[in-house]
């Protein structure tokens, strides 16, 4: 979605630029995606809340769609990041109790890891814009 929006012509050509950038550093990391993926919702965030960005959107054909798309889709990362790590914490205490290191339930399989990256809600951003209350803003 932060590619689309970057070749959209929404944006000034600085932006998508560097909007392009970030969402390609993001897609094809292959070590340290969670950098990757919060340096891209920073310069959402960035971009989407600099003073003029409401007015500089507002009439253009299907900018109000795009954005919605951009919103929904940072809320469903959201949501997939905070059911992955409630399934890590989890499995981290399941591992942990001495039952399970007593049966070695565990075999050889690694420690799952968490995935943390930033996806704080954009302040003044699309919720403003569309009138929505969705909370966060991911990449």
């Amino acid at each position: 979605m932060a590619l689309e929006l970057a070749s959209s012509g929404l944006l000034d050509p600085a932006d998508s630029l560097l909007l392009a950038d970030c969402a390609h550093n993001a897609r094809s990391a292959q070590t340290g995606r969670e950098l990757a993926e919060s340096d891209l919702t920073r310069t959402l965030r960035t971009i989407l809340s600099q003073p003029d960005f409401a007015a500089s959107v507002q009439g253009k054909d299907g900018a109000g769609e795009l954005l919605g798309e951009l919103e929904a889709t940072a809320q469903q990362v959201f949501l997939a990041r905070k059911f992955y790590n409630d399934a890590v914490a989890g499995t981290v205490a399941a591992r942990r109790r001495w039952l399970a290191r007593l049966l070695r339930l565990a075999g050889g399989a690694p420690m799952p890891e968490f995935f943390e990256i930033d996806d704080t809600a954009v302040p003044g951003g699309m919720e403003q814009q569309r009138g929505t209350d969705l909370p966060h803003l991911a990449g």
